[in-house]
């Protein structure tokens, strides 16, 4: 929440290296910074639930074993405030600083998703990564020091579980790759207020023009903003399942009323014979709903056993929330009996209410 993104295209000449680039987003975080209400100011070449680059890795010096040693990752080219303005949580080690520049040795952070994967056992704080090996060109580099496992973020949409992720420092990144990257994605900045991030709007934008020299942003969109577009199918398919379940739910009350008022209006004679004999009337009642709730139950049981099997069919719609999840099993067949109840009541007490004389000569 509070948090501002805006993208800005760097595909000119002046950026096909890394240290325009760096110079820009430190100016750039610096004036940013300086707003009031701005929290945290970062950049990076990708947002989470945007989706991310790929990458392979070597695990450098791990031979084959229990743990593999190569593998694919997600890939983001980072400044050193990006996991401060985005709130991702610091699981070990360190994140970037501003003295992972150009001169100083590679580093890299991973996810705690990667972590898992890749070191069930190990530490990974020990080893390094190879990124990209065997490529060569631009983005041919030395391996990298782990140092550092952040927490999860969900690239490729809510319903998906995070996979592996690398972060590199965009300072650090090859003059090759920069240029290559600066040509097929845009820089995004990440600003964290402490109120309505749009209220800094027009603040940020002009002070990025001022670092930049003039460059325009686009794609102004808050974090809050993001998540709804990515959870807009989901909440349309879910608004159709709500009017289809509310629907099934009115339909179902009023067979429910109409069975057992009929099956009432069968049995007037009986009734009628039940009280002339000295039936009590809450014993009638009871009778009605004892009978109509019997039915109810059997319903609702067939019901659970169908919903455990098409639970399988509804796991993509949901996130957030287990296909199990016991809530739903619980307050749902509980609401449905609410409602049948309520169906059988009306009808039990107009049972109680037949005249003995009348419910005799009933055909």
């Amino acid at each position: 929440h509070n948090t501002l993104t805006m993208a800005m295209s760097i595909s000119g000449d002046r950026f096909q290296t890394s240290a325009p680039v760096d110079q820009i987003i430190r100016q750039g975080t610096e004036r940013i910074k300086a707003i009031p209400g701005v929290v945290e100011a970062a950049a990076g070449n990708g947002l989470p639930l945007q989706g991310a680059f790929g990458m392979p890795f070597d695990i450098v010096g791990r031979s084959k074993g229990n743990a593999p040693a190569t593998g694919g990752a997600g890939y983001y080219s980072v400044s050193a405030n990006y996991f401060k303005a985005l709130t991702i949580p610091l699981l070990r080690g360190r994140t970037f600083t501003d003295r992972d520049n150009a001169s100083a040795p590679g580093v890299i952070l991973i996810n705690e998703a990667m972590a898992k994967q890749y070191w069930p056992q190990g530490d990974p704080l020990r080893d390094r990564i190879q990124k990209a090996p065997g490529f060569g060109g631009p983005f041919a580099e030395p391996p990298r020091e782990i140092v550092g496992i952040v927490g999860d973020t969900r690239d490729d949409g809510l319903n998906k579980d995070p996979f592996p992720t690398m972060y590199i420092p965009l300072a650090q990144m090859p003059d090759g790759e920069t240029a290559l990257n600066s040509r097929v994605a845009p820089l995004w900045w990440i600003v964290r207020t402490n109120s309505d991030p749009h209220a800094v709007v027009a603040a940020v934008t002009s002070a990025l023009r001022e670092a930049t020299g003039g460059l325009p942003v686009a794609h102004i969109r808050t974090m809050d903003e993001i998540d709804s577009l990515m959870v807009s199918r989901q909440r349309f398919n879910m608004l159709l399942l709500t009017v289809f379940g509310a629907s099934g739910l009115l339909l179902a009350a009023a067979g429910i009323y109409g069975l057992m008022a009929f099956s009432v209006e069968q049995r007037t004679q009986e009734l009628g014979i039940r009280m002339a004999m000295g039936a009590q009337t809450s014993h009638l009642r009871n009778m009605v709903l004892r009978q109509g709730m019997i039915l109810t139950i059997i319903g609702v049981a067939a019901g659970i056993a169908a919903s455990f099997w098409l639970t399988r069919f509804l796991a993509s719609f949901l996130f957030g929330v287990e296909k199990w999840d016991p809530l739903a099993f619980l307050l749902t067949p509980l609401l449905l009996s609410i409602v049948a109840l309520a169906a059988t009541w009306i009808p039990a007490v107009r049972a109680t209410r037949v005249d003995p004389i009348t419910a005799l000569r009933f055909e």
